[in-house]
Formats: structure tokens, C-alpha cells, sequence
């Protein structure tokens, strides 16, 4: 099946020079969402994860039906202020701004085997501050997985981890 016939490209979303790689038609396919969970929980599996880690928001909608598939439990990683109870807080700087993410305290055990799970790799900032949070909390980063990679931005460089994808996207 030929995944990338089920992404649409939007033009100069979210805004002028930008082109959107939207998975939203992607999941309306019931069988190419499917094959998806199905490839990339081969892909994630060869790392022996005990928990998948979803960067938010769309992150949540790879990681969670993958950790459901793997039998395994799944965690959030959200912007500042999302979460109840006590979180660990991660600022980091992005190419025009800074940002600040969070993970519940008590969401991986430290040496726990997790795999860090997004829609996209683009530049890489936001998974490779996720990757640097995981590792404060004490988790054992063994891999990061996408759906979709912008290889002409070199996002997984910035990683420091094996980098996962199902569909590549070079310019």
C-alpha cells in the first residue's frame, strides 16, 4: 500500500512558504491507518520499548494506538500547563523562540526502555528536547519513530537516536 497517497499537502499552512504534510487523511482511511499502526509497530518493536512516549498533539494519535498494538503502556508529552499533579519541565529554544514542555513525574521509571513517537520530524527541536527531558526523568531513550521526515531539514542529526520513519520526504 502506498502511504503517501494518503497525505495531503497544504500549501502555506500554517503560514506563507510552508508546506503542511496533513496526516488528518491518513487516519480517515481506515485500512491505510491500519497498515500504518501496522508498519511502524515493526519498525518500533526492534527496540524493545516498555513504554511509547507521544509528543503532543498529534504525536498522541501515533503513540497511543502503536502502544495499544505492542501491548505496552503510553505517556505524554505536552506543553506547559497540560498536565496534572506533579510534572518535570523542559525549556528549550527553538529557531524563532523558546518553548517549554512537561511530562507527569511518575510517567516512566527510571531505566525504562521508551520510544519517543511523533506525526513528523521536520528540524528536530521539539523531539530532541523531549529526548533531553525523557533522559532527565531517567528513562532509557532507545529510539524515536515518525510517520512522515523532511530529510532536506536533517532533523534526526539532532537526535542522538536511532530515527524510525515510514515515509521520507526530500524536498
Amino acid at each position: 500500500m502506498d502511504l503517501k497517497s494518503y497525505i495531503r499537502h497544504v500549501p502555506d499552512f500554517p503560514k506563507p512558504g510552508i508546506l503542511f504534510y496533513d496526516i488528518s487523511t491518513l487516519l480517515a482511511d481506515a485500512g491505510a491507518w491500519r497498515e500504518t499502526v501496522r508498519r511502524m509497530a515493526e519498525k518500533v518493536a526492534v527496540h524493545r520499548p516498555e513504554v511509547l512516549i507521544g509528543i503532543e498533539s498529534r504525536g498522541f494519535l501515533v503513540a497511543a494506538p502503536l502502544a495499544l498494538e505492542l501491548g505496552i503502556g503510553f505517556a505524554m508529552v505536552r506543553k506547559k500547563g497540560k498536565l496534572p499533579g506533579d510534572v518535570i519541565t523542559h525549556h528549550y529554544d527553538l529557531e524563532y523562540g523558546s518553548d517549554t514542555i512537561e511530562i507527569q513525574a511518575n510517567a516512566v521509571r527510571p531505566g525504562q526502555r521508551v520510544v519517543l513517537l511523533d506525526d513528523l520530524l521536520a528540524t528536530g527541536g521539539t523531539a530532541s528536547a523531549a529526548i533531553s527531558l525523557l533522559r532527565r526523568v531517567g528513562a532509557d531513550v532507545t529510539a524515536a519513530g515518525f510517520i512522515i521526515e523532511l530529510t532536506f531539514l536533517a532533523g534526526r542529526d539532532r537526535l542522538g537516536v536511532p530515527a524510525e520513519t515510514l515515509l521520507a520526504y526530500d524536498d
